[in-house]
């Protein structure tokens, strides 16, 4: 670009589109794969990486001591992501031309494998369609820092690491109790998860080196190793206490690798804040706006600039404001995108609140090319908002604006000449609420990934909730 051209008039389009379509990381996964496998001729291969569209598989490694359920976790990740799940035990009974017999042989007799052979083994199965196209779940690789930096030098770098941890006597009370199901692989436990049918019970098998001495020992070499290898993920990692129930930490890992890390990508922020009459929108609003540098959009207050601006709408809206009827959404909707599409806003990005206030409000907006990147839902309840608003009094004289409760007056002459705005009365804010609410199912579901928030508390804390929504990507729902 001309430098003398400056500031530049970005199309509002442009970043948008960038942001929907992950452009960004999109180029930064493919500067990564080029630099990991140097090929001859980058631009087949770029071509070939794009056509695999596979840069949000999960990938994921859990690692954890003997009996801290990391199989059970791995296994069930692995029916509900439908990805490829990945064991010593399944890579050596898998077999890879050349290194099959070798690994087969090894394992047999010391139930382990060489680091080498090992990495060696994971690179041929993630080579494979189903790894590539659907992801894949390791379960407790790498176990020494040796085959952690032997992966990394492969170029195989897991998005999400999950560490389970528990007390030694919790792990050898579990192992000791193990039994396997030889025809599913389903683990089992004779105290904590006995199955019902006679069937399996009949047919389960107590697994080699459960013993107590064997338990300990396994931990002791499980604690010498973790240290070693925990620093090689350190932006990726997650420790869970596998000291509760295993649906809980299985809930927890998901919500987990569920989550999107912070990307590098430049983000312009357009907040939209939803919420009933009196939920805090405006102060929050007025926060964001101040901290952030965003363009604080008020569509109320939008259009009563417009109207004493004299513009060119101001004389469509002009006749509704004199006769207090509501302004056509139609009406609404230019005066928004002519303000939204501004360089402020285009460059700093916005918040906008009080509009929409419904879903023919909503699809309006999204087909003028402004959706929000971020939605916050305030819920308040009913008799918060009417304790918030029909105790808000206003003084003629001075202009100060007080609450009964919250902010009295300092004195009783003050208080007797305070006024109540008709907006306040309590009739109207309930009819107020009922309609908001009325609609607000429908948005929501407009919305898909809006965070939902309590407006009903500090409004600092709710400034904190609102601001990690924005600063963090929102979580995936389904990859």
């Amino acid at each position: 670009m001309d430098a003398t051209t400056a500031p530049h008039r970005i199309p509002p389009e442009m970043p948008q589109y960038g942001e929907a379509n992950h452009i960004f990381e999109m180029m930064q996964n493919m500067l990564e794969q080029l630099l990991i496998h140097q090929p001859k001729d980058p631009i087949p291969f770029m071509l070939s990486h794009l056509q695999q569209d596979n840069d949000n598989v999960p990938k994921i490694a859990i690692l954890g001591p003997p009996a801290s359920g990391k199989t059970t976790i791995a296994m069930w990740l692995c029916k509900h992501l439908k990805s490829s799940l990945l064991t010593v035990e399944n890579l050596v009974a898998k077999g890879y031309s050349f290194l099959s017999d070798g690994a087969k042989t090894h394992y047999q007799k010391t139930k382990s494998l060489p680091s080498m052979l090992l990495t060696r083994l994971v690179q041929a199965r993630l080579s494979e369609g189903d790894c590539v196209k659907r992801g894949w779940i390791l379960d407790g690789i790498p176990e020494t820092r040796e085959q952690a930096l032997m992966i990394q030098t492969l170029g195989i770098a897991p998005r999400h690491v999950i560490v389970l941890t528990a007390p030694d006597t919790v792990l050898i009370e579990r192992n000791v109790g193990k039994r396997v199901d030889p025809q599913t692989g389903e683990i089992y436990h004779t105290t904590f998860d006995w199955p019902p049918e006679p069937e399996i019970q009949n047919r389960l098998m107590a697994p080699a080196g459960i013993s107590e001495p064997e338990t300990a020992q396994r931990l002791l070499e499980h604690h010498r190793n973790i240290v070693g290898v925990l620093p090689s993920y350190p932006k990726v990692l997650k420790v869970l206490s596998a000291d509760q129930p295993c649906v809980d930490v299985f809930h927890q890992a998901l919500t987990y690798v569920q989550t999107r890390h912070r990307s590098n990508a430049p983000l312009t922020p357009r907040v939209l804040l939803c919420g009933p009459v009196g939920s805090g929108k405006s102060l929050q609003a007025a926060l964001l706006a101040q901290k952030y540098g965003l363009v604080n959009v008020c569509c109320g207050q939008l259009l009563k600039e417009v109207v004493a601006e004299e513009s060119k709408f101001s004389e469509a809206i002009r006749p509704y404001f004199e006769q207090e009827l509501t302004v056509p959404d139609r009406i609404i909707v230019k005066v928004l995108s002519h303000r939204l599409d501004q360089h402020d806003c285009v460059q700093r990005g916005w918040v906008l609140h009080g509009f929409p206030r419904d879903l023919d409000q909503a699809r309006l907006l999204d087909g003028l090319d402004h959706s929000p990147n971020r939605v916050f839902f305030l819920n308040v309840p009913l008799d918060s908002i009417i304790e918030r608003l029909t105790l808000r009094r206003t003084d003629p004289v001075t202009g100060e604006r007080y609450h009964l409760m919250y902010k009295p007056p300092p004195t009783m002459e003050i208080q007797d000449r305070l006024l109540q705005n008709p907006k306040d009365a309590e009739e109207r804010v309930r009819l107020k609420m009922d309609l908001f609410y009325r609609n607000s199912a429908e948005l929501e579901g407009f919305y898909k990934d809006a965070i939902i928030l309590n407006g009903d508390q500090d409004p600092y804390t709710v400034f904190e909730y609102i601001e990690s929504g924005i600063i963090h990507p929102v979580p995936s729902k389904v990859f």
